[in-house]
């Protein structure tokens, strides 16, 4: 790699693998859901938006700990997980809430339109939209509270060990 852009990816490197993360991840989603979409859920295209998502969201959160933020954090473990779900449940609600709309309110389903047209709309809205604004949220939610760089952790106490007690 050219050392000008070599230099620019070291500097985004964080970024850059979270876009990693998160194109595998819309991989993951976009095989589920179309998996379950086109099969035992066809009539609930929203339900299955929802356990693609899951299933995404679980990948994500590996590749996401293990790699992009491996750098950040120094949270218990559990306190982690339980924010980064908590995060990508507000996430998986953003995500589905275009496609609720574009079939729910727009009424962009057949018989009201054609197929190619439901399908079309269903992935502007479910895989492009939904994904692009969760995106977007997901990255300045995990670094803001799920993997904060350590020294800027104002809320959390790292105790040192109590030198006081040995002296006495």
């Amino acid at each position: 790699m050219p050392e000008p852009l070599h230099a620019l990816a070291l500097k985004h490197r964080e970024p850059l693998k979270f876009a990693v993360v998160g194109g595998t991840a819309f991989l993951v989603d976009n095989t589920v859901f179309y998996g379950l979409k086109l099969t035992i859920l066809e009539p609930k295209p929203v339900t299955a938006k929802i356990i693609a998502v899951l299933v995404a969201t679980i990948v994500s959160y590996v590749l996401n700990r293990e790699w992009s933020f491996r750098t950040r954090g120094g949270r218990e473990r559990r306190h982690e997980a339980a924010l980064f779900f908590l995060v990508s449940g507000v996430g998986l609600v953003l995500s589905s809430a275009p496609l609720w709309i574009s079939r729910y309110v727009f009424r962009l389903e057949t018989p009201d339109v054609s197929l190619v047209t439901q399908e079309i709309a269903d992935f502007m809205s479910a895989q492009i939209i939904g994904t692009l604004i969760a995106m977007v949220f997901r990255f300045w939610a995990l670094r803001k509270w799920v993997f904060p760089d350590e020294q800027a952790q104002s809320g959390s106490v790292r105790l040192a060990p109590d030198t006081t007690d040995e002296a006495a």
